[in-house]
């Protein structure tokens, strides 16, 4: 009569002259990733749902009030200077708002800096729609300034939950990049959809809604919430010790994205393809998407600021590939395989260079030097949209393509500096490296 086997041995067996072995030992599980062991942190799933939702119309305010103005008022130079209003009152706006964050918590300030937000795109519709003087159009998109850093936030949430865990930061902060890029890959495109589709006010419409939507979600998750500090013991962190260089890197890397930006239209629009534009950039960010993930998975060895500079140089070695596939084909698809792979560099400088940001600001003060460093990426992007513009015009868009291989240069030796600075400054050197 056959007996039970054990799970935990061997079964031999003989089938005409072959001698069978079935294993019944259990095999040990598998160890989950490195994501997976992320997202089973409590509660960082329903915030990172709530973030993703509210982060995408980042992506889709500017272009949605360019086509609006631009479509009602015939001028793209008037809604040019209305989002670029925009954009100056955010950089002035956004680190008081984060400094708020900071010493009343997410949920206090975050909701009302969002309602504010929202009711300034509506003012800006309502305005456009009526007709109403040119200047309520900049009164009321400069009051969109308020919107709170919703990726920062979500950054100092992983920094709070995860304080004791560097390597598993380091995933978090790659992940937050990827998400950043897919939100602002996917952003416009949508807007594009919506305002061609519909009617032109449509994309301000749904961004504002998923913006209020998303916050409201996001900030109801109050278990991950970092708790406020009201009277932060750390100097300002623009006073901090390491805080300006990384700024400066900050500024020159938007340059980077900002230029690329505009020479890549310009580019297109030369070949009598404009409208492919928007695709041949989708792939940059989408190739920083994947390196972002990528980057977010692999263990690294030594310490952050040590990595910046290699990051840097390999970002300003893979920006002369579209220079190159612009000045030796002239070929837009082979421009746009020069930008998938060029975007490869820009999540993993990024990556590092908030994660340099985190270690840097002082402790209660993380939003505010999170927001610091959006702040110095969007003046950069400003300085690059007009840097490229200007060789474009007085040069050509093959030229252009110079402008982001100077910035990322540019960024390579302030890394430089920074390098030098945290080997010896002792404000460091009690922190950890990670």
């Amino acid at each position: 009569m056959p007996q039970p086997t054990s799970r935990d041995t061997r079964l031999f067996t003989v089938t005409a002259d072959t001698l069978v072995a079935v294993d019944f030992t259990r095999r040990a599980p598998r160890e989950p990733g490195p994501y997976r062991r992320l997202f089973e942190v409590p509660g960082s799933r329903a915030f990172t749902a709530g973030n993703l939702l509210a982060r995408l119309p980042m992506g889709m305010f500017a272009l949605s009030a360019i086509v609006m103005i631009a479509g009602s008022r015939g001028s793209y130079a008037l809604a040019g200077a209305v989002t670029a209003t925009g954009l100056a009152a955010t950089a002035v706006v956004a680190p008081w708002t984060a400094r708020l964050v900071d010493r009343h918590g997410q949920a206090r300030v975050a909701r009302p800096a969002t309602l504010i937000a929202v009711l300034g795109s509506l003012a800006l519709v309502l305005c456009v729609r009526f007709d109403a003087p040119a200047w309520t159009l900049f009164a009321a998109y400069a009051a969109t300034a308020t919107t709170p850093n919703t990726g920062g936030m979500s950054r100092a949430r992983w920094a709070h939950l995860l304080k004791d865990r560097p390597d598993a930061l380091h995933t978090a902060n790659s992940f937050e990049q990827a998400a950043d890029e897919l939100c602002f890959m996917l952003g416009p495109v949508l807007a594009a959809v919506l305002c061609g589709t519909f009617f032109p006010e449509a994309g301000t419409l749904t961004g504002a809604v998923l913006l209020l939507t998303g916050v409201a979600l996001f900030t109801a998750q109050r278990s991950t919430e970092p708790p406020a500090v009201r009277r932060a013991a750390g100097r300002a962190p623009l006073r901090a010790p390491g805080i300006r260089p990384l700024l400066l890197v900050c500024l020159a890397t938007g340059g980077v994205f900002g230029s690329m930006e505009v020479v890549t239209i310009a580019f297109a629009d030369g070949q009598g393809h404009r409208t492919a534009a928007g695709a041949v950039l989708a792939l940059q960010a989408a190739g920083s998407c994947v390196a972002g993930l990528l980057y977010g998975a692999v263990r690294l060895s030594g310490s952050a600021w040590a990595r910046l500079p290699w990051c840097l140089a390999t970002m300003a070695a893979l920006m002369t590939l579209p220079l190159l596939a612009a000045a030796l084909t002239g070929s837009l698809l082979v421009l746009a395989g020069a930008l998938l792979v060029a975007g490869m560099a820009t999540a993993p400088t990024m990556v590092t260079t908030m994660t340099l940001v985190q270690r840097h600001t002082p402790e209660g003060r993380l939003n505010e030097g999170m927001t610091l460093a959006v702040t110095g990426l969007l003046g950069g992007i400003a300085c690059g949209s007009a840097a490229g513009g200007w060789v474009v015009e007085h040069v050509s868009a093959t030229a252009g393509y110079g402008v982001p291989v100077a910035a990322a240069l540019i960024a390579f030796t302030v890394a430089g500096t920074l390098r030098s600075f945290g080997s010896s400054n002792r404000w460091m050197d009690h922190r950890p490296h990670h």
